[in-house]
């Protein structure tokens, strides 16, 4: 994997920002409602905690954002081409850094279907689903946690526990 580098988001990125969520193969088909015109605005960046992924050429290649109260990882998107390359792995990583870093004991998603299987790789566990919202989302979706590690102090040592 090239060199991918995490940085704040700013209200410069959210055309970018919102077409890596407009181009996700993810959202096609029976899930294609949900992103029907929605848009990552300067204002939703400024209000949330949104970091973007860069590669060595400045291009992004995925992002997130984390709600701080209630705890929720909101969006999440790696660019088509950078799915399978460790991204996503780095932006999950960053993103359990800032919720300890915001001291948050846990992290809710509430998932794509399809997308399940990278949370529970990446650490996170199912605990319920997400009755259907209609008109835009008409199917169950998964609702899962993150842990956040806490540092525990023995001795002089410090040791991450989950």
């Amino acid at each position: 994997m090239e060199c991918i580098r995490i940085r704040r988001a700013t209200g410069m990125d959210a055309e970018g920002l919102t077409a890596l969520v407009q181009e996700s193969q993810a959202y096609r088909g029976q899930y294609a409602s949900v992103i029907a015109g929605y848009q990552v605005t300067a204002a939703y960046i400024e209000r949330h905690q949104v970091f973007a992924a860069v590669d060595t050429a400045g291009q992004l290649v995925g992002f997130y954002s984390l709600i701080l109260d209630p705890a929720e990882l909101d969006l999440a998107f790696v660019s088509d081409e950078a799915q399978g390359t460790g991204v996503g792995k780095l932006l999950m990583e960053h993103m359990l850094d800032q919720a300890q870093s915001a001291d948050l004991t846990d992290v809710r998603v509430v998932s794509n279907p399809p997308a399940e299987r990278f949370y529970l790789r990446m650490g996170a566990e199912r605990v319920g689903v997400v009755a259907p919202t209609p008109p835009k989302v008409t199917w169950e979706r998964p609702e899962l946690r993150f842990a956040v590690s806490r540092p525990r102090v023995i001795g002089t040592e410090v040791t991450p526990i989950r």
